[in-house]
């Protein structure tokens, strides 16, 4: 059975990643791989891998041409968080580190406080603050 998921992605330039998604608060594994080409993220509880890695590196996994993120989503990865402060203190670091909000924070439903933004490689990203005592009963 499955032990561990890891959802992998092309970046351009590693070190600017790994700058940005420090700068945000996420974990880097130290002990993943050569840090010159990928950088592991942990995400979560249990640990989710998030794997950067070098374009060309990634396109000899899948012998397949990477998406325009400019112009197109390959997809949307998203996370929850502690509170609703929480989601306004991460979306100002992702400003203050360079990253895109194409979602500013804000209510949704009625039950969920939220916000989207992309990395420096356009990834689509979302954080979500779920109040799940005004989630709606069906």
């Amino acid at each position: 059975m499955t032990k561990e998921v890891w959802i992998n992605l092309p970046v351009k330039d590693i070190n600017r990643s790994k700058a940005f998604f420090t700068a945000i608060g996420f974990t880097i594994d130290p002990n993943a791989g050569d840090p010159s080409v990928m950088v592991s993220l942990k995400i979560g509880s249990p640990k989710v891998a998030i794997m950067l890695f070098d374009e060309n590196v990634f396109k000899s996994f899948t012998s397949h041409p990477l998406t325009d993120t400019s112009k197109s989503s390959e997809v949307l990865i998203s996370f929850d968080a502690e509170s609703r402060e929480e989601i306004d203190q991460l979306a100002a670091k992702v400003t203050a580190a360079g990253g895109t909000l194409y979602g500013k924070p804000s209510e949704v439903q009625g039950w969920m406080y939220g916000f989207g933004f992309t990395d420096p490689d356009g990834h689509r990203w979302n954080g979500l603050y779920m109040d799940m005592s005004k989630m709606p009963k069906h």
